[in-house]
């Protein structure tokens, strides 16, 4: 049997995953079905027999971090060999080293930022103190990319950041650039310490087009992951199919990249 990683998925607690939902399809415009809980994740990926899930959750306010933290920390321990959970940090919170403490000290392996939703710019001093705490712990950061209506995480933000800390592992979420993914990759592609997920990108790609942008990256710097709960595993998992790749690669893509990245 091939092991599949999810290696983007937004998840929520009960009492709030149907105004995150909400919120995550009147930001984008998107129709969606999944409904933003542990239960519900897995079982969508049971359906293309995806075998672990890489979980986190974005605060919007600073009063938030703690409290996400703790609910993915919770998730990951109720989950236990299925989840590996990223923990949230926010550039406004006034006690950023302590929340990444509290962050490590629940176990969890990394943290995702999305600056579209957070509203901070990737070449700003508040980006870059975060970076510096970030990487003074030595995880990997995963980073919401790209938006044609914003400027906070587009190229010409994300470079600087890419290049003030040059051995941050970086996750660059959407082909590192959500709604301008092949010129995000003109302008990153090769950036030692930059790898991409293909969530939320492969329904507005030709599959010719994705392979290129998977070339022009390498096919050991690419995750496949379904941003849920945007995007049905099925769906995703059919358009990946549709990408004229070896077997090999596929595996790269779908297990080997994000396991080594995750310590799995």
């Amino acid at each position: 049997m091939r092991k599949i990683i999810n290696a983007h998925c937004h998840i929520y607690p009960k009492k709030i995953a149907s105004r995150a939902v909400e919120g995550i399809r009147n930001f984008y415009n998107l129709d969606m079905s999944l409904n933003g809980m542990s239960d519900n994740l897995i079982q969508d990926g049971e359906k293309v027999g995806v075998t672990h899930y890489l979980v986190h959750s974005v605060a919007t306010t600073p009063n938030q971090v703690r409290s996400i933290n703790e609910f993915i920390s919770d998730e990951v321990k109720s989950h236990k060999r299925l989840f590996t959970g990223f923990g949230t940090l926010h550039p406004n919170s006034e006690d950023i080293e302590g929340d990444f403490e509290h962050l490590l000290e629940l176990g969890l392996k990394g943290v995702k930022l999305h600056p579209d939703f957070q509203q901070f710019s990737l070449d700003s001093e508040s980006a870059f103190k975060l970076g510096e705490v970030i990487n003074s712990g030595n995880v990997p950061l995963m980073l919401h990319c790209g938006d044609y209506r914003y400027n906070y995480s587009n190229p010409k933000q994300l470079k600087p950041f890419l290049k003030k800390f040059p051995d941050m592992l970086i996750i660059g979420a959407h082909f590192a650039g959500w709604s301008m993914w092949e010129k995000a990759t003109e302008e990153l592609a090769g950036t030692p310490n930059l790898v991409v997920d293909l969530s939320s990108s492969l329904y507005n790609l030709s599959s010719e087009t994705a392979k290129k942008l998977i070339y022009a990256y390498g096919v050991d710097k690419v995750l496949w992951g379904t941003d849920y709960p945007m995007w049905e595993s099925e769906s995703e998992m059919k358009l990946f199919n549709k990408i004229e790749l070896t077997t090999n690669e596929k595996k790269m893509i779908l297990y080997e990249n994000a396991a080594k990245i995750l310590g799995i």
